[in-house]
């Protein structure tokens, strides 16, 4: 056995943001583990969800082309969707593997697991149940609204979300991660319908709270038109812990530099803007503040830059 143990690291998330914080994580000297929101109803991954009864694959898809060090004609080929027009339409590869492995194995995180080996992935990746489950908000006015992809439409200020049908089981594997982790990472994303579902799991909740691992939130850049309009970071945060309890993240990454004013223009027309860092509420929510420039300037629109979150995460440790 040899002595030199990597910290455990573990990434919670969905959507667009986690696979820019995992292909920085990936390259790390760590035990890298990803747990993956499976409540996504849109698209080739709702089509799926329905007719086959199983999670969502389409954020478990990206998380997986993320980590893997497979030829990149490979990987090209598992992100490939269709075109219109056809009975396959719309899906992806990737999503179509991850369908036919879970018949297979008549089990979702065994077919991850399975393609996961195919395609070389660094890390482990869990979803974070292996239920089918559906999304629900309740807006401030009472409106409840289902499905993760009609929630941003409704445009009203979002009180609380939930799952059905009760009780969700999570994977015991996530849960297990994150009692074992030196440090939890939450990621960027849409905070309601990416982020939420991972954390709002019984046991995760609990597993957040309890943990020795440091847990820290990866703050996104941009306000998102019907989830977070007019958020600043406190009010990110604080939507988390009105929802998993209080003291349960330990700190905060922001972005500190402005944003290009070209950029902003076109965030502008999805009515999105830079998310305003409020130092003193954070502070004042007992939160380390970390901070720095951690955007890619390269790209037309505001992503987070793998390498410098990385790095930035990494001095944690």
């Amino acid at each position: 056995m040899n002595n030199q143990k990597f910290p455990r690291v573990v990434a919670i998330g969905g959507g667009t943001g986690m696979p820019v914080l995992l292909r920085g994580l990936k390259d790390l000297p760590i035990e890298l583990t990803a747990l993956v929101t499976v409540a996504d109803d849109g698209g080739s991954s709702g089509r799926l969800r329905n007719e086959m009864a199983m999670p969502a694959p389409g954020d478990i898809r990206n998380v997986i082309a993320a980590l893997s060090d497979a030829e990149p004609m490979l990987l090209e080929l598992f992100q490939h969707r269709f075109a219109e027009g056809n009975g396959l339409s719309g899906h992806s590869l990737g999503n179509l593997l991850l369908a036919a492995m879970t018949s297979l194995t008549g089990n979702f995180n065994t077919g991850i697991k399975e393609i996961s080996r195919v395609l070389n992935v660094k890390g482990k990746i869990y979803p974070i149940s292996n239920d089918n489950m559906s999304l629900h908000a309740e807006m401030v006015d009472g409106t409840i609204v289902s499905g993760e992809s009609n929630i941003p439409l409704l445009n009203k200020r979002i009180k609380r979300v939930f799952l059905s049908p009760q009780p969700i089981k999570p994977l015991p594997n996530a849960v297990r991660a994150i009692d074992a982790a030196d440090l939890v990472v939450i990621s960027p994303g849409s905070l309601y319908t990416s982020i939420m579902p991972n954390l709002i799991i019984p046991q995760v909740k609990e597993s957040l709270k309890t943990t020795k691992a440091k847990v820290v939130y990866v703050c996104n850049v941009m306000t998102q038109f019907g989830e977070t309009t007019g958020y600043a970071a406190s009010d990110h945060v604080r939507a988390i812990t009105d929802h998993i309890g209080e003291g349960c993240i330990d700190a905060i990454v922001v972005h500190n530099e402005p944003i290009e004013k070209s950029i902003q223009a076109v965030y502008a027309e999805e009515n999105a803007v830079p998310v305003i860092y409020d130092t003193e509420r954070l502070i004042d929510m007992g939160l380390e503040i970390i901070e720095g420039d951690i955007i890619d300037h390269s790209q037309a629109t505001v992503r987070h830059d793998n390498t410098k979150i990385a790095k930035l995460l990494y001095s944690i440790l």
